[in-house]
């Protein structure tokens, strides 16, 4: 997929006041780490994660959303009545009918002339969105789309914690549970537009590319049967998420002509250290090229990665034309990788 006329016009982010660190969620496990003789620190030893986010358990995915989208109109060129489409991609959702988006809409008070929709692809959702608005644009169906995620993580660490806490499980029994102690909270916004809505095109979408395994799609599953609840093969996705990635790379460099020395920046989806020094050494890319926030946010689903590539500039770590590539991975198992070119203008992000 390629686009010679899309750009990210602008990107903002909200994150909750509320932050839990590994420590203090062991400290809530101690009877399950004491009972099983469990060494405290592992989870952020294992993770990297020294902390995650919440926000309170009534805030809706929606109304996460609109706080940063609302920090969005703050610096973007383009009003609100000028918006085409609202794509909300959250894993979270404020219910199953209507749409998420149809919420998000009210809040912002968008006309009657945006189409609005929710795109879900676990992790993976955000990219989704990314392309098919960049689809859209680049054939002159719309000329400008807002693409929004609010995650709320709190439901699910919440109802693990109460699993993990049950007398009868195993070191066996308990591993399932553990990646959904490194979610976290967070919301993002970005306005995707064609190149010549913005005064000053700073970040362009040029390339994109996907690669699917849904042979491994039961590594990863969740329900909101009993509130939030999800169980994780945590080393089995990882090794299957890597030879997915591995493909999706080698198509990547073929469709966009880049290769492992082209990005001067790279941003993967969080999950953690152990995953992201895998994918680098799988796809012989230099480490130090990475920008990460799992260390402080941990993963906060589709969210994640736009969210860091928003830290990224706000950092003014990037230099003039730079080449970005973002590594989404999400359960399913897909893995889509897109390629940027960031050209230095007016400020594309919003201080949180």
């Amino acid at each position: 997929m390629k686009f010679l006329n899309v750009v990210i016009e602008s990107i903002a982010y909200e994150l909750p006041a509320e932050t839990w660190t590994s420590a203090a969620v062991e400290m809530v496990l101690a009877p399950l780490y004491e009972r099983l003789k469990l060494p405290f620190g592992r989870l952020e030893l294992m993770t990297g994660i020294l902390e995650r986010r919440f926000w309170p358990k009534s805030l809706k995915p929606s109304k996460a959303a609109s706080l940063a989208a609302e920090k969005l109109f703050d610096i973007s060129g383009v009003s609100r009545d000028k918006v085409d489409m609202l794509i909300n991609a959250s894993v979270c959702r404020d219910r199953v009918e209507p749409s998420t988006a149809a919420y998000v809409h009210k809040n912002l008070q968008l006309t009657s002339r945006t189409q609005i929709l929710d795109v879900s692809n676990a992790c993976l959702g955000f990219l989704n969105a990314m392309v098919l608005a960049a689809g859209m644009i680049e054939s002159g169906q719309i000329q400008s789309a807002l693409i929004v995620s609010g995650e709320n993580g709190r439901p699910l660490q919440e109802w693990t914690l109460k699993e993990l806490l049950k007398p009868h499980l195993s070191r066996k029994q308990i591993k399932p549970f553990f990646a959904n102690l490194t979610i976290g909270a967070g919301a993002v916004a970005a306005m995707i537009t064609h190149k010549d809505l913005a005064p000053k095109p700073a970040l362009s979408i040029l390339n994109a590319c996907v690669e699917t395994d849904t042979s491994v799609n039961d590594l990863c599953e969740g329900s909101d049967e009993d509130g939030l609840a999800m169980q994780t093969h945590a080393e089995e996705l990882l090794e299957a998420g890597i030879q997915v990635a591995k493909r999706a790379w080698n198509k990547f460099k073929k469709t966009s002509g880049w290769n492992e020395l082209t990005p001067s920046r790279i941003i993967c989806h969080q999950v953690g250290k152990q995953h992201l020094r895998r994918l680098y050494e799988a796809l012989s890319l230099d480490i130090s090229k990475d920008f990460s926030t799992f260390t402080l946010l941990g993963n906060i689903g589709s969210a994640s990665l736009p969210i860091t590539l928003a830290k990224s500039l706000e950092s003014k770590a990037l230099d003039v034309s730079e080449k970005i590539a973002l590594l989404g991975i999400g359960s399913g198992l897909s893995s889509l990788m897109l390629a940027l070119e960031y050209f230095p203008g007016r400020d594309l992000c919003k201080m949180p």
